[in-house]
């Protein structure tokens, strides 16, 4: 009796440290977050005073200020805030729920459908925003279920879903390819802006729909997001302990797809966010906590740091998804070689 109170206080002394490590570490994301919004609201051509940007943001009218405060720098700052945050959720849900790091929605295919959507409305049809960001979660979720359907067999397979992922993707870059080969001269240039992934040119007209997308699905992901870690465990288990994992699945890819797709369509794809918050996010925290919060936190941090590096480090400015995209490319080398010394490929 004696012994099984020592393994239960073990136990909840385990529990209480990892939540207090949540928490610092949610609570540092936070104040990062914080800091580098406010940074892109007061840096630029002019470097604003804190006390101008407050008053700007307040609504009085300052010279110069409220053009560049909230015109520019007030609508950049919110897409970069929750299109990150809605990559690295939605990176952080797929990788957990396929129990594999590779298993991202830029490696799946599914930011590619919302690619393709996307630029045949630029390129082809000559849409409006609104109708291009229907598009991308459409595209999105008819890459998901072509997936699904090929990958079907007798048995739920991690390595056949992201084997036939891989391939969509690449059938669906060649197609976008196609559309830009066969586009008008005068739309090339914007979707090659927008495929590039970039905050430039946002505006606050354009930003709601990725708002309420983030605001509404983010909380349905966090409920059910908790039982991510019995699916983890293997089907039969996850069955055996009560979870329908065909309504569980459901459910937290139609979430996760709709965030991405949005934010596809409101800021261009931006390279690596998704594939790299998950894996950030569990080694901060670690692996055995709901991360789906930090997560988001880190997709948010990356695109922020990744755009004030494009805009001040180098000579010449640089969209974000190039500066996320050279953060990613030598994580994913690595860890494709990691994984192929343990024998995962």
């Amino acid at each position: 009796m004696k012994n099984q109170s020592v393994e239960v206080n073990f136990i909840m002394q385990g529990m209480r440290q990892r939540r207090r490590r949540w928490l610092f570490v949610t609570t540092l994301l936070v104040i990062l977050a914080v800091v580098l919004s406010s940074a892109m609201l007061l840096l630029g051509n002019t470097i604003y005073p804190v006390h101008i940007v407050v008053r700007t943001l307040l609504g009085e009218e300052i010279s110069g200020a409220n053009f560049a405060v909230n015109t520019i720098r007030l609508p950049r700052m919110l897409a970069g805030v929750f299109a990150g945050f809605a990559f690295g959720v939605g990176g952080y849900v797929f990788q957990t729920m396929l129990r594999n790091p590779l298993a991202n929605p830029n490696i799946l295919g599914i930011t590619s459908g919302s690619s393709v959507a996307a630029v045949f409305c630029i390129t082809v049809l000559h849409t409006s925003n609104s109708t291009i960001s229907i598009a991308a979660v459409i595209g999105g979720l008819a890459t998901v279920i072509v997936m699904y359907l090929l990958a079907r067999g007798g048995t739920f397979s991690i390595g056949r879903i992201i084997i036939i992922g891989i391939a969509i993707q690449a059938m669906l870059d060649a197609v976008i390819s196609f559309l830009l080969l066969k586009s008008a001269q005068q739309d090339i240039a914007g979707a090659i802006r927008w495929l590039g992934g970039s905050l430039n040119g946002s505006k606050m007209s354009e930003l709601p729909p990725l708002i309420i997308v983030v605001l509404l699905f983010t909380p349905i992901i966090i409920i059910f997001g908790k039982q991510l870690g019995i699916l983890e465990l293997g089907e039969q288990m996850a069955s055996s302990l009560g979870v329908s994992t065909d309504r569980l699945r459901i459910i937290l890819i139609v979430s996760s797809v709709f965030m991405i797709a949005i934010a596809t369509a409101t800021t261009g794809p931006i390279a690596f966010v998704s594939f790299l918050a998950g894996p950030i996010a569990n080694r901060l925290v670690g692996v055995s906590s709901s991360n789906i919060l930090p997560a988001g936190l880190v997709g948010v941090n990356l695109v922020l740091i990744a755009d004030l590096i494009g805009q001040f480090a180098f000579e010449y400015r640089f969209p974000v998804g190039v500066i996320t995209g050279l953060l990613g490319a030598p994580y994913l080398i690595y860890l494709l070689i990691r994984m192929n010394r343990k024998g995962e490929l």
